[in-house]
């Protein structure tokens, strides 16, 4: 399995931008596709975006589209959540999660094997 760690969440005012990083460990990274999930107290957690294991194919929720970029570096084993005129209703723990190796991109949680511990990201009115 793939080891995961996310960073760059914090206290953003709407309108602003964060970038959230997931750095990976072993040696399976660059087969795996990826994928940002997000809950918020009270909710179940959704699928924000998923990249294939070779960066080409993405996938974005409708209610992220034009706002979120999702990105991999292979070579550095990390993948990116860039996201920009962050609303109130983007504030969630935001996973990384990493499917099995060589299988699809996906929005399904249960096609991920690997999640990292959570970011917070919180966006004030």
């Amino acid at each position: 399995q793939v080891q995961l760690v996310e960073s760059g969440g914090g206290l953003v005012q709407a309108g602003g931008s964060l970038r959230l990083s997931c750095a990976a460990s072993g040696r399976t990274f660059s087969s795996c596709a990826m994928a940002w999930f997000r809950q918020a107290p009270g909710k179940e957690r959704e699928c924000v975006a998923a990249i294939s294991f070779s960066g080409g194919n993405t996938y974005y929720a409708d209610s992220v589209k034009g706002r979120i970029t999702i990105s991999r570096d292979n070579a550095k084993r990390t993948v990116y959540l860039e996201m920009n005129s962050l609303k109130p209703d983007d504030t969630a723990v935001y996973y990384c999660a990493a499917a099995r190796p060589y299988w699809s991109i996906s929005s399904d949680q249960a096609e991920f094997e690997s999640w990292g511990q959570g970011t917070q990201v919180t966006v004030s009115s």
